[in-house]
């Protein structure tokens, strides 16, 4: 049975469909269970984004997201991972996905975070890799991350307020102009070097 993809398309339409409607699923439930503060997550921000990017089929949105996701989302799988087979968290960050006060479907619905790396990478393999995806990362985590530092501290989204559970060592102030200094070069700018040559490969 062949794709079912609209002329000149280069993503398929059951994928932008599925998408979408787990969307349209999972947002209302997480608004309720988590509040209005985890939708500033860069991870959370990025599902709406990816949406947008799979319609659109822009490489520049998918990009952007690569570039702010990959990482993230790959150590998120590994704690994930270790934690099911080790019982034990490596590097913490998926706690709520054990928390047996949340109902099995919403933890459910977390898995998202083991689709979304080979989705964007399969997206930019597919699109191509935009070289301004690094730049417009950076500038969204130089205003989510501030945000995230104001508002709601206590839920320390982003770890705007520290790694895992808040840091002491620093003054705030200092920790969070580190963090948007570090982040864009060791976090992001790895990634835009990979992905570039993932993007130019022939195949």
């Amino acid at each position: 049975m062949s794709e079912i993809r609209p002329e000149n398309s280069r993503i398929p339409v059951w994928l932008k469909l599925a998408w979408s409607i787990w969307l349209l699923v999972w947002v209302p439930l997480y608004w309720r269970q988590y509040g209005a503060q985890n939708f500033l997550y860069f991870c959370d921000v990025g599902n709406v984004l990816i949406a947008i990017g799979l319609w659109a089929e822009s490489s520049l949105i998918l990009s952007w997201q690569a570039i702010g996701l990959l990482v993230f989302q790959t150590v998120y799988a590994f704690d994930l991972i270790a934690a099911l087979i080790f019982g034990r968290h490596v590097i913490g960050g998926t706690e709520y996905m054990f928390d047996h006060n949340v109902t099995l479907f919403v933890r459910l619905l977390g898995l998202y975070h083991l689709i979304v790396p080979p989705l964007l990478l399969w997206g930019v393999r597919h699109l191509g890799y935009d070289g301004r995806a690094w730049k417009l990362q950076t500038l969204t985590a130089w205003i989510v991350v501030p945000i995230n530092f104001f508002w709601q501290p206590q839920y320390n989204v982003n770890w705007a307020r520290g790694i895992k559970h808040g840091q002491h060592l620093v003054p705030n102030w200092l920790y969070l102009t580190t963090y948007l200094i570090v982040v864009p070069l060791v976090i992001y700018w790895p990634p835009h070097l990979v992905l570039k040559r993932w993007a130019a490969r022939p195949g």
